[in-house]
């Protein structure tokens, strides 16, 4: 699969990400900083945010009502999204809603969505959404964890986050994401995912906490087998579900 589908006046490939929400003020932040900043200035992704109330009608630019069937809370109506999705799709666009019933997020699934031209995240909100946005309007469902938040903004960062970084080009160094936590490593023949191994820093003796003495040898080699050691050692300990 090729990355990207746009190209920008220098002729470098753009990654486009459209964010659709009530509340495009959050995004100011998280989005305008490190290296997600860095990618957007090199010109490796276009992040632009819309206010699902452009796309609606009456006076008082309501986008959601009380739910058939009664119960508490507001529910999103599917006519705004419906007008939105209809505007900002293309034909390589995967819409994607975000939402607690979703499909947990993981690194495998940000190595898969860095790889497309172009995402459109739906941000859900209060109660949820009308059950025909789900129906008809997505192409994936995706979650943080199983846990409720107010609604989809923050995961909407932290997935642009997650998937930015691996673009290539984004990061100076594109090694640094071959050897981190969820990387795949060959473990007694098997293909595992592991965490990644301690790292340390100077000084090598800080309160009488030293650094491991493998690691100020020069060996690689060893380093190498004592890294990998260690990282098995790691998951076995805190994700045992990774094994």
């Amino acid at each position: 699969m090729q990355y990207f589908f746009k190209e920008n006046g220098s002729g470098i490939k753009v990654m486009k990400i459209d964010i659709l929400t009530l509340f495009p003020e959050m995004f100011t932040g998280p989005l305008d900083h490190s290296i997600v900043k860095r990618a957007q200035e090199k010109g490796k992704v276009e992040i632009e945010t819309h206010f699902l109330r452009r796309w609606t009608e009456d006076r008082h630019k309501t986008v959601d009502d009380r739910p058939f069937g009664g119960g508490v809370g507001l529910v999103l109506m599917v006519k705004p999204i419906f007008g939105a999705l209809k505007d900002l799709k293309k034909k390589e666009s995967k819409i994607i809603l975000l939402s607690p019933q979703g499909k947990p997020f993981n690194q495998e699934k940000a190595s898969k969505l860095s790889k497309e031209k172009h995402l459109i995240f739906v941000c859900g909100r209060y109660e949820g959404i009308d059950e025909r946005i789900r129906e008809h309007l997505i192409d994936e469902e995706i979650s943080l964890g199983d846990f409720i938040l107010t609604g989809g903004e923050i995961p909407a960062m932290a997935i642009t986050d997650a998937l930015v970084r691996l673009i290539p080009g984004v990061l100076e160094k594109q090694e640094a994401v071959q050897n981190e936590s969820f990387s795949r490593f060959k473990v007694e023949g098997k293909d595992r995912q592991l965490l990644e191994y301690p790292q340390y820093t100077r000084p090598a003796k800080f309160n009488n906490w030293s650094v491991p003495k493998i690691l100020l040898s020069g060996n690689h080699q060893k380093i190498d087998t004592w890294r990998l050691k260690k990282a098995l050692q790691k998951t076995k300990k805190t994700r045992p579900d990774l094994l």
